[in-house]
């Protein structure tokens, strides 16, 4: 079986920056156990599974990280939607139905795309054991039920200077760590560790910021702002929120184009 494929930079303006996603069209959906073993072999944090769709979506859409299923993929699903706009000019727009985010829409954009994820504004919590495994002093800290801890720090540096424990981070289950302050580079500057899904730190991290934005549109009293993630990679995002709607922008830099072959 030959399933084309494409590596896909997302939040990115340049080759080898952004977070790498692999974005591999389907027929028609293969059983869980060989998509996982797809996205281990990939060994990227995200592979995105399309599949055809009818009514409210154009496509399906799943995302696996190495080791697991994930409930929402933000920088995947910018690359699918790059994935399909560039093979379709006239196309402005691309619907995706997914199991556990409802339904996802890219549309082209003066900054590359623009992204409409569900906003999953956060609670405040203790959280003490997270904050001692990212290895900070937390502000505040806050939870969504999708399992997104948001720790604030102090500053941008503090941001940079988060040192988790690795083997501690992982112990504590899926949960996706986000660290954050209002920054220098942009208004709002992250960090986020996956440690257990086989991602010590992500590049850029859409779905963290489908937490964090309504969180900071309220402390910043703008729905409008920047956003840096600080990894290794880096990458810019804009950032909206619109009601029950988190709007995100960013560019997208196909880096491979090939096929899979499957035994």
């Amino acid at each position: 079986m030959r399933i084309p494929f494409a590596q896909i930079d997302a939040f990115a303006d340049a080759p080898f920056t952004g977070n790498p996603a692999a974005v591999m069209p389907l027929s028609s959906w293969l059983d869980d156990a060989t998509l996982q073993a797809i996205a281990a072999e990939n060994n990227l944090s995200e592979t995105a599974f399309l599949v055809p769709a009818e009514g409210v979506a154009d496509f399906e859409l799943r995302w696996f990280t190495p080791a697991a299923e994930v409930a929402l993929c933000g920088h995947a699903t910018l690359a699918s939607g790059h994935f399909v706009l560039s093979s379709e000019p006239s196309r402005h727009a691309v619907r995706f139905a997914t199991r556990q985010a409802g339904v996802l829409e890219v549309a082209r954009h003066a900054a590359g795309y623009e992204m409409a994820l569900p906003a999953w504004a956060p609670q405040p919590r203790p959280l003490d054991d997270i904050v001692a495994a990212l290895g900070v002093e937390a502000r505040q800290t806050l939870w969504h039920d999708k399992g997104y801890a948001l720790v604030i720090v102090d500053n941008e540096a503090a941001v940079r200077a988060a040192a988790p424990d690795a083997r501690a981070v992982r112990a504590l289950g899926p949960i996706v760590h986000i660290v954050a302050a209002q920054g220098e580079t942009a208004q709002v500057v992250s960090r986020v560790f996956t440690e257990y899904f086989d991602i010590p730190e992500d590049p850029v991290t859409g779905s963290a910021h489908a937490v964090m934005v309504p969180y900071w549109a309220q402390v910043i009293g703008t729905e409008t702002f920047s956003a840096f993630q600080a990894s290794a990679r880096g990458g810019r995002i804009g950032c909206r929120l619109d009601g029950e709607r988190v709007l995100l922008t960013g560019s997208c830099v196909t880096t491979i184009e090939g096929t899979f072959l499957l035994p």
